[in-house]
């Protein structure tokens, strides 16, 4: 690949394609793959590797402190749930795509944290970005933040 190609690549940062452009070029040349499918399946590669990375990042982003997944939470543990009502809510994935809250209210290890977890996590694993607050540091935040409201002027902070 000459060098102007890969300032090229290098400028709109493609750093995948750079990294494998010899196994492509291999792969096509081994492969007698035409021009359009060697440019769709540098696509398709491309494109996976960058929507892996990416939920990586949210999930980074996301700071939970233990990665609970719907899967392993103990309904038998937790007797005064439903577990058929919270999987319903969980599987529909209609608390992200109508835009609903979900709050979890009750004494402690009663599965909230778990819960709120394995939400978060099927989440940002259909591509939606959140964040793990817990709830006295969503306080203290909101403390900090307080905001003035005056009927003749924009609102501003402190």
């Amino acid at each position: 690949m000459d060098e102007k190609i890969i300032e090229m690549l290098k400028y709109i940062r493609l750093w995948r394609l750079l990294e494998n452009r010899d196994r492509y070029n291999e792969l096509a040349r081994k492969e007698n793959f035409s021009p359009v499918r060697l440019l769709k399946y540098i696509i398709t590669e491309e494109y996976k590797i960058k929507k892996e990375n990416s939920g990586k990042m949210r999930l980074a982003r996301a700071k939970i402190p233990e990665k609970f997944v719907m899967e392993t939470f103990p309904f038998d543990r937790q007797q005064n749930l439903n577990r058929k009502k919270i999987l319903n809510i969980y599987d529909s994935f209609d608390y992200m795509t109508k835009k609903q809250n979900v709050v979890w209210i009750g004494a402690t290890r009663t599965g909230k944290t778990g819960l709120a977890t394995a939400f978060l996590m099927q989440a940002i694993n259909e591509g939606c970005s959140g964040r793990f607050i817990l709830f006295p540091e969503l306080q203290n935040s909101c403390n900090k933040t307080k905001l003035v409201f005056s009927p003749n002027a924009k609102n501003h902070s402190p």
